[in-house]
């Protein structure tokens, strides 16, 4: 069967190579009572042109994905698993390494734009910094080449250049971050709650570019808890909680047929997603991760949990269906349309 490329709407009857192939990653951090596990054997791929959406709740172990694919963490953290870039491992590259695949084949857009810049170094500086560390320029070629860089998104690049990152709003951050995210054309970039704490203007524009991404054949792996976001953008969704994969399918079949009942809460918490449904605030809270044992991390929230009691004791399942990985599909609709459906209820 011919497959669809991510984002282009052509039929290919060439199986797809995967830019980014993550396979049961782990990752916990040291803390006063011992390690707390954030990520616990996610696996998926990322293909050239595609959008990836990684959802979920605060603490589904999102960020620590995208931190531990170019190398981020902090010192107190332990990976494991693979995380391949062409084949090449990333988890056992030294630092040297990350540096020349960091920025230069894949990039990073941070949630705090600011905070993402050296409060230290001026803005011209960490923009030329890139072609210095990655095209060996000299050092006025690379600040005329930073110049250019900023110039088709701040009109007024030669004073930014000199500013330092506090001495920006959060819409000129974002702006040079943007535009040092893809001064190098990287294969993928990575968008870490992309448009929190924006401006409506500056939300629309980053929004923009992440969508012309595609178009580029520049794969988008993105952070967000934003369904309206999702809807827009994505070809592909991983719903995460609890720091596994709840469930995955492409971006109509969360919508329309979500599988698990994580999936469903979500959206059924959300106003507008689903045209005609009641707001439903899902149950309960995300779990303790440092207590988490072998059971469902959905147990406690599942609507769909099983009690047996059996001579005095008793026994609690979880009734999840397994997430569905579904293959990704053209994008042929709008994300109007999976907003505003035709009134019907995703499946439980």
């Amino acid at each position: 069967m011919a497959e669809v490329a991510s984002g282009t709407g052509i039929e290919t009857d060439a199986p797809r190579s995967s830019l980014l192939s993550v396979q049961n990653l782990r990752a916990a951090y040291r803390g006063p009572e011992g390690m707390i596990p954030a990520v616990r054997g996610v696996s998926f791929d990322l293909y050239p042109g595609e959008t990836l959406a990684l959802v979920g709740e605060s603490a589904a172990g999102k960020s620590s994905v995208a931190h531990a694919t170019l190398g981020l963490l902090p010192a107190n953290a332990e990976v494991s698993g693979s995380i391949l870039y062409n084949d090449q491992s990333l988890l056992e590259l030294n630092e040297e390494g990350r540096r020349r695949i960091r920025g230069g084949e894949i990039a990073m857009l941070f949630k705090d734009a600011v905070a993402g810049l050296t409060p230290t170094l001026r803005v011209g500086e960490q923009v030329a910094e890139i072609f210095l560390a990655h095209e060996k320029m000299d050092p006025k070629v690379a600040r005329a080449a930073a110049i250019e860089a900023l110039r088709p998104l701040l009109p007024d690049a030669e004073r930014i250049m000199d500013a330092y990152p506090f001495q920006l709003s959060g819409g000129m951050a974002q702006r040079v971050m943007v535009a040092m995210a893809t001064v190098l054309h990287p294969k993928i970039v990575i968008a870490d709650e992309p448009i929190a704490h924006l401006d409506p203007a500056v939300r629309l524009e980053t929004l923009n570019w992440l969508d012309g991404l595609r178009h580029q054949g520049t794969a988008v792996m993105l952070i967000t808890h934003d369904f309206g976001v999702v809807a827009r953008l994505a070809d592909r969704v991983i719903v995460m909680y609890g720091g596994v994969v709840a469930e995955e399918a492409d971006v109509f079949t969360i919508f329309r047929r979500p599988r698990h009942p994580y999936t469903y809460g979500l959206l059924s918490s959300l106003s507008g997603i689903v045209a005609g449904a009641r707001l439903t605030p899902m149950r309960g809270s995300p779990p303790d991760l440092a207590t988490l044992g072998v059971e469902c991390a959905f147990l406690e929230r599942c609507p769909k949990e099983v009690v047996a009691v059996s001579r005095g004791a008793v026994a609690r399942t979880c009734g999840c269906a397994p997430g569905e990985r579904g293959r990704v599909t053209r994008r042929s609709r709008a994300s109007s349309d999976l907003l505003q459906s035709d009134g019907d209820r995703p499946s439980r």
